[in-house]
């Protein structure tokens, strides 16, 4: 058994990089749940002995500990994001500012188009996009029942806009809970370098949807008067769970913004918040609608792409890409920004980005933080952005076409991709005129 382990050890970089492969296999066709893919891979690191079992070597911590490889930052951030979003939902005041944006509008259908497509936005910056599109897809489809129109180019406008906007925070997109998380980043680091390019990709990109889809975009007066007429006084389910809601959101962002000062960090804050609302209510209840597999597909996945960082792969990963961009920083930074928003569209960004955010670690230690800098915005946004490639490019796509097929609109996957690649393509143009200009000039 121990000439057995010793084999393991000494070809350790080629298995951890195999287990990665097939993980990554797995989890792109989708045959096996990809939380049981990533639980798998890592039980079989383990039993191989990639990463230590124990936590001490004598009297010396063991930097080789797996748990050492979990980033508890980026889960304690997750969990205490979806629990009190979970909470704060039950009191429909997500749903009454959607409604009454919607009667803002009078019914025009060019408006609500818009208006959704902002509300998702701006939410999807401070909750994460699946949520955001769970709770605009039962607005939107009243919405296009109510005024007798096609709910197809509203769901698919909500997606795109979910993924732009959750690229514009540190919590609005789970690739940049882990960029945060590696890198140091603070929340209002990403409101700085991002929210601003974001926005004028947003503007863009709904433009250019609400150009693509005009011809659908006409509905009949009387329908149009409905929504104007929209009755929200019973959406509000539970007053003084909104008000609590929004006390502690509103502190937990506070706590979010003021890091720099207070040095507290982010998921600390969350956690406070949840903890405060959980006082209130049944915690079975709530904790059931925490959604596991995302937080154990992210431990299965730090397990075992740490094994291939304690190896040395990811050191040679990035030794690999400072060799073929010659040591360039504009080059690389071009290379991670369109490679990440092309395979982002391909493959699930979570791995992906899990599996970069450790190499630009490697490139910052051989080549400096202030050359590493914008490789962090380029992953950020190439990751979050390259998600509209596809329809399974982000799990709130996926969401949202499953839930039009069950309405009877089936969203096709290559009648899609053309807008998609269209879409994806002038967001990473954009993006490099700003990061050129931004960090390179």
């Amino acid at each position: 058994m121990e000439s057995l382990f010793a084999l393991f050890q000494t070809h350790a970089m080629a298995i951890s990089a195999w287990i990665l492969i097939f993980a990554y296999i797995f989890i792109a066709t989708e045959k096996i749940p990809k939380v049981t893919v990533a639980l798998v891979g890592a039980s079989i690191t383990l039993l191989m002995g990639l990463l230590s079992h124990n936590k001490m070597i004598g009297n010396n911590l063991d930097p080789h500990y797996f748990i050492n490889f979990i980033d508890f930052n980026v889960i304690f951030l997750l969990v205490s994001m979806m629990i009190i979003v979970n909470i704060a939902t039950k009191s429909g005041m997500f749903n009454w500012v959607a409604n009454e944006m919607l009667k803002a509008t009078k019914g025009h259908p060019k408006l609500i188009f818009f208006s959704l497509a902002l509300f998702t936005a701006v939410v999807s910056a401070f909750l994460d996009n699946v949520t955001t599109v769970i709770l605009i897809l039962p607005v939107t489809f009243v919405i296009a029942e109510k005024l007798d129109i096609n709910p197809v180019p509203f769901l698919i406008t909500e997606f795109v806009a979910s993924n732009i906007g959750g690229t514009a925070t540190l919590i609005g997109d789970p690739p940049n809970i882990i960029i945060g998380s590696a890198a140091g980043f603070s929340f209002m680091d990403f409101v700085n370098e991002l929210t601003g390019i974001i926005a004028i990709i947003f503007l863009c990109i709904t433009s250019l949807m609400l150009f693509i889809y005009r011809k659908q975009m006409v509905a009949l007066p009387e329908k149009m008067a409905e929504i104007a007429n929209l009755d929200n006084s019973s959406t509000i389910t539970d007053k003084n769970l909104m008000i609590r809601s929004l006390i502690v959101l509103f502190l937990v962002i506070l706590g979010f913004v003021t890091h720099d000062i207070t040095h507290i960090q982010t998921c600390v804050c969350a956690m406070t918040g949840a903890s405060i609302l959980l006082l209130f209510e049944k915690p079975t209840k709530i904790l059931e609608s925490v959604e596991w597999n995302t937080i154990f597909f992210f431990i299965g996945l730090f397990i075992i792409i740490g094994a291939l960082e304690a190896s040395g792969g990811i050191a040679l990963m990035a030794k690999w890409l400072l060799s073929i961009t010659h040591g360039s920083e504009s080059a690389l930074a071009m290379v991670i920004l369109w490679g990440s928003g092309i395979l982002s569209g391909i493959i699930d960004n979570i791995p992906y980005t899990a599996t970069m955010a450790p190499m630009i670690s490697s490139i910052q230690n051989q080549m400096g933080a202030d050359y590493a800098f914008p490789l962090w915005w380029c992953l950020a946004l190439g990751a979050c952005l390259g998600g509209n490639m596809t329809i399974i490019g982000a799990a709130a796509n996926v969401i949202v076409t499953e839930a039009a097929a069950a309405k009877g609109y089936k969203i096709e996957f290559l009648k899609y991709l053309k807008y998609g690649i269209l879409v994806t393509f002038l967001s990473l143009l954009l993006s490099s005129v700003y990061v050129y200009l931004r960090f390179l000039l």
